[in-house]
């Protein structure tokens, strides 16, 4: 089985957290947008450190809001996911994460979902990549990794997987059962975070509490 980290899991500056990943033994990375933004160096940069320290870039995230948009605003998300992907094609990535649509103004109809995360699997495609498709546990509408599978197998296209977050599923209370159905080869990728127990506002308890699996209180085990 092969390991790896996303960057916003480290605190620091890019060039320190590769560094820090390929130290600590890890075969791959997760590249977080944000620091790449904040990073001096270029994606081609970061590619050829990152091929110097025996580091593949397993995953590109996030990519946001990519369905359950208003369809006279989805051509814009088009754009904005091939600009990434010609992002991803400079760091060698060929995975990005598209996570559930979290806006106020996010459409509840799941046929419309389905339809466009099949037009961002076209868009993968033509490209190369694969999508892996993550239910955050705030998103307004898909929060379950249930509703993600769903829409993933609606969907219908090979390019677009299912993204399994330890945390999204756990904070809303899903174990192992809830991937009874979901076939292995349609996981695309796999991510393993804890936390403590706490009563509060999910994004926040996200975005502030999680730490490495076995030193929280969730059943990651499971």
């Amino acid at each position: 089985m092969r390991k790896g980290i996303a960057t916003v899991s480290l605190s620091g500056v890019l060039a320190d957290k590769l560094t820090a990943v390929a130290d600590a033994g890890f075969d791959g990375i997760e590249v977080f947008d944000n620091d790449l933004v904040a990073s001096p160096s270029s994606p081609r940069e970061v590619a050829a450190r990152c091929a110097d320290l025996g580091l593949a870039v397993d995953l590109f995230q996030p990519v946001r809001d990519v369905e359950g948009v208003p369809p006279d605003r989805f051509a814009g998300v088009l754009h904005r996911v091939r600009t990434k992907i010609g992002v991803m094609a400079e760091l060698g990535a060929t995975t990005f994460l598209a996570c559930s649509n979290a806006t106020p103004g996010a459409v509840d109809d799941r046929d419309l979902s389905a339809e466009q995360l099949h037009a961002v699997g076209e868009v993968a495609a033509e490209h190369g990549v694969t999508v892996a498709y993550e239910a955050l546990a705030w998103g307004r509408h898909v929060h379950r990794v249930g509703d993600a599978w769903d829409l993933v197998r609606r969907a219908g296209h090979p390019a677009v997987t299912l993204a399994v977050d330890t945390f999204h599923m756990l904070a809303r209370g899903d174990g192992g059962a809830a991937l009874a159905d979901v076939p292995g080869d349609r996981i695309g990728f796999l991510q393993v975070a804890d936390a403590p127990l706490l009563d509060m506002n999910v994004l926040e308890w996200s975005r502030h509490h999680r730490c490495f699996p076995g030193e929280g209180m969730l059943d990651v085990e499971d």
